[in-house]
């Protein structure tokens, strides 16, 4: 196992301190109030500068599918719709999880997603359909369909074209509570995430900081220094390898895999590479298979 750089610091235990939690490698995760005091709460991150994702998203978003009108009809029966024909339908995005809006539907409306796989919603105030996207060009290209146990709710998983909100924030979901209570307004260019994207947030937020007085953070120390960078992933690497061949219990290997993918993510913050980028490429080997995926990365 590779010795840790001298300016690294040593694996931290969770910390429960009012300031925050100590995450791994000793960046600290803002906790929900001192993060709220600086407009950058836990579960939240910052929209980027805007990039248009209509070309990925139009590439990797599902054709209009041939379903059998009868299955269809039959499966309609079965959601619980209310005395005015309607349910709720949540849109999620299927690559990041972030809930981005929230609509009604009716039957037309549902057997018209099915089929054309754009989301398609009714409009309580004008009494008709409507698609998302259809006047914006910022479509929800629906991955899949989701009914809830009682089958009275609905989730649209999709990939959208572009912003959703009709304010031009990613989602229509970017008033917090808690912020509102200590009496922060609300900013568009926040929005709710998972750990997995508040990390990625902290990291951006390291870049983006000025050191003028005492020591630069040690993610600000990895993104201004990619051999550290680097010695870093390996050691990581070896040390998540390690918990298999020493047969380590489960709670280290998980802490090992922390480790690698904090650095890791750090790695593509320095290359200007998204999560979601990774995780949309994840989705679209999930049909192909390993032999091919890899023979199609040659061809290219």
């Amino acid at each position: 196992m590779a010795a840790a750089p001298a300016a690294a610091p040593t694996r931290a235990a969770v910390s429960s301190s009012s300031s925050g939690v100590t995450f791994c490698s000793g960046t600290s995760r803002p906790s929900l109030r001192a993060a709220a005091a600086s407009a950058s709460a836990p579960g939240w991150r910052r929209r980027g500068p805007a990039v248009s994702v209509a070309a990925s998203s139009a590439q990797s978003a599902p054709g209009a599918l041939a379903v059998d009108s009868n299955k269809v009809d039959t499966l309609l029966d079965t959601v619980k719709w209310d005395s005015k024909g309607l349910a709720v339908a949540i849109a999620q995005n299927v690559d990041t999880g972030a809930i981005l809006m929230q609509g009604f539907v009716n039957r037309e409306a549902l057997a018209k997603t099915i089929s054309t796989r754009k989301a398609t919603f009714f409009s309580r105030s004008r009494s008709s359909l409507w698609t998302k996207g259809e006047t914006s060009m910022n479509f929800i290209n629906v991955h899949d369909i989701f009914l809830d146990c009682d089958r009275d709710s609905i989730i649209y998983l999709g990939k959208p074209d572009g912003p959703t909100c009709h304010t031009g924030a990613e989602t229509c979901y970017y008033t917090s509570v808690y912020d509102a209570l200590q009496g922060l307004k609300p900013s568009e260019d926040m929005q709710v995430t998972t750990t997995l994207y508040s990390l990625e947030d902290t990291i951006s937020r390291r870049q983006e900081e000025t050191v003028t007085e005492g020591k630069p953070s040690w993610t600000k120390k990895l993104l201004l220094d990619a051999q550290l960078l680097c010695s870093k992933i390996r050691e990581e690497a070896g040390e998540l390898i390690q918990t298999l061949l020493e047969n380590e219990d489960r709670s280290r290997a998980a802490s090992e895999m922390a480790d690698l993918l904090y650095h890791a993510m750090v790695l593509l913050r320095v290359k200007g590479v998204k999560m979601e980028e990774v995780l949309e490429i994840l989705r679209k080997r999930f049909s192909q298979s390993g032999i091919e995926e890899k023979a199609s990365r040659n061809k290219s």
